[in-house]
């Protein structure tokens, strides 16, 4: 075919027109382009670390750790066995013969990138690079996953203003003269839960060694609960009852003297914080940390400051106007998410001083010479 003829054959055709990309390809080529940028990302260190859950979280580190603290019915020493008649033993929520106790403190989804859709016949035009819309859109997206930038939570302002006035309270109290040798005094009230219809509330006294090095002592006292009968499972939980526990020398229990270690700064206390609860963005983990501390805190106005504002700059914290404690007391609460439910923290409308928390209330906190005695004043 000579040029003549060609000519005039191009002027009989349609036009062919702008190239477009048919929407399946659009797609196609998308996925293909953000899955790259996912594994990229993946392997990028500026990427957010992932939030294990509580079964996979990491174990604290031994020292100044915050510590998981024992209640007498779930302690047990070798003088104390565990059975149905004894609080001793944890509460199972699969089992309603087992009490459930509140009182003193004691997989990640794996995401397949979709399967590239299979494509439909096209023109021949159609193999051109995305339009340049689409394509600044897609390059966006890459830059933010590439480098990181996700957006992170802050701490509510609210919260924070009501935790940094909480501090300055603290950081007025008079300091507690303490020496090792000598016990640590806490009274508290908490609850127990036989049935959904049967909630005990009881009164605990606990005497636990400053240095965590020897044995301890828990006293508790049921304020509710009637005996119904002679082979009544819960018949050492009723109402006057009094029953003695041992506390064993737990290493792993919180002492004042872990509380006594902590920095003072409130940003190396916060990167401690952070460091025993497995990795910044273990908020829950952090504060949860901290509420089982605060007890103790009460006794060391410096230390109590500084967990205070170092609680300010986590995020997940907010003001509850109108909380209660365990003992029904009033107050203005902070509260976050605690594994798979909310923690309150109560401290006095008026006073800012640290009541307790929903399930377990601060009624004193000393430092006493020997086990069995109690405050003077």
């Amino acid at each position: 075919m000579n040029p003549e003829e060609r000519e005039e054959l191009a002027r009989l055709l349609p036009s062919p027109g702008d190239p477009v990309l048919p929407s399946d390809r659009h797609d196609l080529l998308k996925d293909h382009l953000m899955r790259e940028l996912t594994q990229a990302a993946r392997v990028n260190p500026a990427t957010p670390k992932t939030r294990g859950t509580p079964e996979t979280r990491a174990v604290p580190k031994t020292g100044a750790v915050p510590k998981t603290r024992a209640t007498p019915e779930t302690r047990a020493t070798p003088e104390t066995r565990a059975t149905p008649g004894n609080p001793a033993t944890p509460a199972n929520p699969a089992n309603p013969a087992i009490p459930e106790v509140h009182g003193s403190q004691d997989d990640r989804n794996t995401v397949t990138a979709p399967a590239p859709r299979k494509p439909s016949p096209r023109r021949r035009f159609a193999l051109i690079a995305l339009p340049l819309a689409t394509a600044t859109a897609v390059a966006a997206a890459a830059v933010v996953i590439a480098t990181g930038a996700f957006e992170t939570p802050t701490p509510d302002q609210k919260a924070a203003d009501l935790l940094n006035r909480i501090a300055t309270v603290a950081a007025a109290k008079e300091s507690v003269p303490v020496r090792d040798d000598q016990y640590v005094y806490l009274r508290t009230q908490g609850s127990t839960k036989i049935t959904d219809k049967d909630i005990r509330h009881f009164r605990e006294q606990r005497w636990t060694a400053v240095d965590g090095k020897r044995e301890g002592l828990a006293r508790t006292t049921y304020l509710n609960g009637l005996k119904t009968g002679p082979r009544d499972p819960f018949q050492g939980m009723t109402k006057g009852s009094t029953r003695d526990m041992k506390l064993g020398a737990d290493p792993n229990a919180i002492t004042l003297h872990d509380v006594q270690t902590l920095p003072t700064d409130p940003d190396a206390l916060l990167k401690k914080i952070y460091d025993d609860a497995g990795g910044e963005g273990e908020h829950s983990q952090a504060l949860e940390n901290i509420g089982d501390m605060l007890d103790e805190a009460t006794l060391l106005p410096e230390t109590g400051a500084a967990l205070y504002r170092a609680a300010a700059k986590i995020p997940g914290v907010s003001v509850v106007e109108n909380a209660e404690d365990q003992a029904g007391r009033p107050g203005i609460g902070l509260s976050f998410k605690e594994r798979d439910e909310r923690h309150v923290w109560v401290f006095g409308k008026k006073t800012l001083d640290y009541l307790g928390s929903e399930k377990s209330a601060l009624l004193d906190a000393a430092v006493v010479d020997k086990i069995g005695d109690e405050p003077t004043s």
